[in-house]
């Protein structure tokens, strides 16, 4: 049960009601996550000014997709891992390579080397080495990709830890166990 006050799209008001009409023109519904995000038209506006900046990056949409799962897997985000399980299979990645991305052990060894420095990005807080990033850049990822890499374990951590504290009802079907 949600440990906030849940918006529905029928009873918001203000700017909650505008981003809400947004939502249900692009997405179809507004999700659960959205109706928690809508007590505060700030932080809902905030993630999904982000969310849609960073969709415009570099980035290819598989690679977006493998950060925001090994974060989210690691933070122990059952909605974001479920929505984004959703999401990786629309930017056309298999059962198989998500699984093996929230296990932090992809198959391919450009998103190994992309998921190890997320990984070093979070156990040392972003006090990574030269090492850490020049394994990332060899594996043929630019500084801007690796920006971006670092603002998707930002926007995934901020959706993560929001889930935990509203104890978000899943809208997603729920991600196969590992």
């Amino acid at each position: 049960m949600p440990r906030l006050n849940v918006v529905e799209p029928s009873e918001a008001q203000g700017k909650t009601k505008e981003i809400f009409a947004d939502l249900e023109k692009s997405k179809g519904k507004v999700f659960n996550i959205f109706k928690g995000m809508g007590n505060s038209p700030a932080a809902l506006k905030a993630y999904l000014a982000m969310a849609g900046a960073l969709g415009e990056g570099e980035l290819a949409p598989e690679d977006r997709e493998a950060v925001y799962l090994g974060v989210s897997q690691s933070n122990g985000c059952n909605y974001c891992v479920a929505a984004h399980t959703v999401i990786a299979k629309k930017a056309g990645m298999t059962d198989d390579q998500i699984k093996a991305i929230r296990k932090l052990d992809p198959l391919s060894e450009k998103h190994q080397a992309l998921l190890n420095f997320v990984k070093r990005v979070m156990e040392t807080k972003g006090f990574v080495n030269d090492a850490d990033v020049a394994a990332v850049r060899s594996a043929g990822y630019t500084d801007g990709q690796i920006a971006e890499s670092i603002a998707f374990i930002a926007l995934a951590t901020y959706s993560n830890y929001f889930n935990h504290v509203f104890d978000t009802p899943l809208d997603f079907p729920q991600a196969p166990e590992l």
